[in-house]
């Protein structure tokens, strides 16, 4: 007859609550910060705020873990974390309520951390305190090393964090989804709240000093984990600002940072030190080289894996190191608060600050720095002099990196400026004469060129050549006056095709990409037209005003570092339908490298018996024109009878078994590109 021992039934209870509970922590993660994504513009911006509470939180739950541990009796402890579970019972569905959104202001992170708090606060911290609490009660019974647990969580989280893009995203809308993650957390509350009263009979720990860690080795602690956030954050804004318009990414490396502390904490054995001090120059060195010219973007098939392995070597080297210098069992709850103490500092730093104090994104290549010297600190002692030399040569190279980035940025640039929605730099190219051209960059993505040769300045260029669609549609179909909405301001190109008499209304969210097209660059000040700029959410905006209805209504956001899709939905269209003359068009900006939005635009078209047409046009270098793929969307026979539109026109591709997209559901995944090679 096999028995079990009380001891062994505890332990198997609480490493369940420990893996639901961490599976739910990151499940909730990319769910609230897609709910409240088209709130604020879509911007990428969004996901480092929510990373940011999110690291905040964590640091929250572990104060709450390492106080109750020490300072209450086991009855006490259990009887206040349940109290707290079901407080945070009350607070289901999981998510803000509509009732939150607001249009947003240039600078929305706090409003973001406030409603976040507000909203979900209790329950993640609930969540967050699960993994070190529950690990002191089994070590209070004697377990000598929960450590292992720490290696289930982080599992069970990268399950969760990897599963919601393939498993949950495709196949559920963001209703259901807080409906069945508030179900899970129900019975999350139910398993852990057993634990809680099964244990409240052990032993309280003797002594009133459980942390028997020198004080150093706190701040490497600190220092480690605040590294490998500053890495996890700052890579992740680099590769969704300057590699791909896809929120998706934000997935990836997360999930890499995750993994790297299942395998430091579960696999152990894995790292060898001084192997690993090797991979992490070669990673710092590649990673270097990657960022060391602002104006170089490689493929996405070549970009994302050298980003994610960089990243995977770093993180490891941090998090295999924090495993090395942990305590004894009686002091996890120290060593998980400084952890989340750091990681939370790291997040503030990047997410927060950096924009903030620098006009460039120069956050990637501070932290190589800080990642370097972090290592030269750690191997100083141990190590001879070669290997110090090494990593002095290391952080040197890392320092130059920091040095050139800040001058790239600064090169030929006669604006340079950070908001929330991005970093924007105008560039003039240096030699004087009628090729001389301004450009504005969000990120490496050009939005809008012109040239300063007053001949020349008034004449459209990059994605608006005289072939495109929107060139065609506004030169050919619509006779002056008219009156043309457009979402997305850029450089106010379009203002170019306006004439005496019409009128050109913008609806842009960033004040600063107002500033700059203003003040910096000739369109919407020389044009004939009358020219109207509405700051704000355009879909918000438009929602609120009443104005006389549009002939055009161009939609051109859909290029930049990060696609708003809540203006890609079923609601959208319809409400952009109602701001439309009866022959009107909608006039759809597609140009991506990345995402095949046509389809999207044409099956929305189809379900309000609109035809739709994509107008591509090829590039011209000679004359500063770029391949360019509009969708316009409209039952005017005048527009869909003429030549110029038909000889440019090409078949809208269906994507199999693709969904319309509404304020509830859409999917990124479905529409990804087949990435080529430059």
């Amino acid at each position: 007859m096999i028995t079990v021992s009380r001891k062994s039934v505890f332990g198997v209870w609480t490493a369940v609550a420990i893996s639901l509970g961490a599976f739910l922590l990151f499940l909730v993660e990319p769910l609230i910060a897609k709910r409240i994504l088209p709130w604020f513009g879509g911007s990428a911006a969004v996901w480092s705020t929510c990373l940011v509470f999110y690291q905040t939180a964590l640091l929250a739950g572990y104060l709450y873990a390492r106080l109750v541990a020490r300072h209450l009796s086991p009855r006490a402890q259990a009887v206040l974390h349940i109290a707290v579970l079901a407080g945070s019972l009350a607070l289901l569905p999981i998510g803000p309520a509509d009732h939150w959104k607001s249009a947003a202001s240039n600078e929305p992170a706090w409003q973001i951390l406030y409603m976040l708090t507000v909203t979900i606060g209790l329950p993640f911290m609930a969540l967050s305190a699960t993994s070190p609490l529950l690990q002191s009660w089994l070590a209070r019974r004697g377990d000598k090393a929960p450590y292992w647990l720490f290696a289930v969580s982080n599992f069970f989280s990268l399950v969760a964090l990897v599963a919601y893009p393939l498993a949950v995203e495709p196949t559920l809308n963001l209703s259901r989804q807080s409906v069945y993650w508030s179900a899970l957390f129900v019975l999350f509350a139910l398993v852990c709240a057993a634990v809680a009263w099964r244990g409240r009979t052990a032993p309280a720990t003797t002594g009133t000093n459980t942390d028997n860690a020198a004080v150093p080795s706190h701040w490497y602690w600190f220092a480690l984990a605040a590294c490998g956030s500053m890495l996890l954050l700052s890579v992740t804004n680099h590769m969704t600002e300057n590699v791909a318009a896809v929120p998706l990414l934000w997935v990836l490396p997360l999930a890499v940072y995750l993994l790297t502390f299942v395998l430091s904490f579960g696999l152990p054995g894995l790292y060898r030190r001084p192997l690993w001090l090797r991979l992490l120059a070669f990673a710092l060195g590649v990673i270097g080289y990657s960022v060391y010219s602002i104006d170089t973007v490689e493929a996405i098939q070549v970009s994302v894996p050298i980003f994610l392995a960089g990243l995977f070597v770093c993180c490891m080297f941090c998090h295999a190191e924090l495993r090395r210098l942990r305590p004894e069992a009686s002091g996890l709850t120290s060593f998980y608060l400084m952890i989340a103490f750091g990681g939370a500092a790291g997040a503030i730093f990047v997410g927060l600050l950096a924009p903030q104090l620098f006009s460039g994104v120069y956050e990637l290549p501070l932290t190589l720095c800080f990642t370097a010297l972090l290592a030269l600190l750690l191997i100083w002692q141990n190590g001879d002099w070669a290997i110090r030399l090494l990593w002095i040569g290391v952080a040197g190279c890392m320092a130059a990196v920091f040095a050139a980035n800040v001058h790239a940025y600064r090169k030929n640039s006669l604006s340079l400026r950070r908001s929330f929605y991005g970093s924007l730099r105008v560039v003039q190219s240096p030699r004087a004469g009628p090729e001389q051209i301004r450009t504005l960059y969000h990120g490496t993505i050009q939005h809008g060129a012109e040239y300063l040769w007053p001949e020349r300045r008034m004449k459209p260029i990059t994605y608006y050549g005289p072939d495109s669609g929107i060139a065609i549609l506004l030169r050919e179909c619509f006779p002056s006056p008219k009156r043309v909405g457009i979402i997305g301001l850029g450089t106010g190109t379009l203002a170019a095709f306006g004439q005496a008499g019409d009128t050109f209304r913008f609806y842009e969210i960033n004040s600063q990409v107002i500033e700059i097209a203003q003040s910096l660059f000739f369109f919407t000040r020389e044009t004939p037209a009358h020219v109207e700029i509405v700051e704000g959410d355009a879909r918000l905006s438009l929602e609120r005003e009443s104005v006389p209805p549009f002939d055009v209504l161009v939609l051109d956001a859909f290029s930049g570092d990060a696609i708003p899709v809540h203006l890609l939905t079923r609601e959208a269209v319809a409400l952009y339908l109602r701001r439309l003359k009866p022959d009107g068009v909608l006039a759809f900006h597609v140009s991506n490298n990345y995402l095949d939005l046509a389809p999207v635009v044409a099956q929305l078209a189809q379900e309000v018996g609109y035809r739709a047409v994509e107008v591509k046009n090829h590039a011209d270098p000679d004359d500063l024109i770029l391949p360019a793929e509009w969708v316009l969307v409209t039952r005017n026979t005048v527009v869909l009878d003429n030549t110029a539109i038909h000889l440019h026109s090409e078949p809208i591709a269906p994507r199999e078994n693709l969904q319309p997209w509404t304020d509830d559901f859409n999917n990124l995944l479905q529409i990804l590109k087949a990435p080529r090679l430059n």
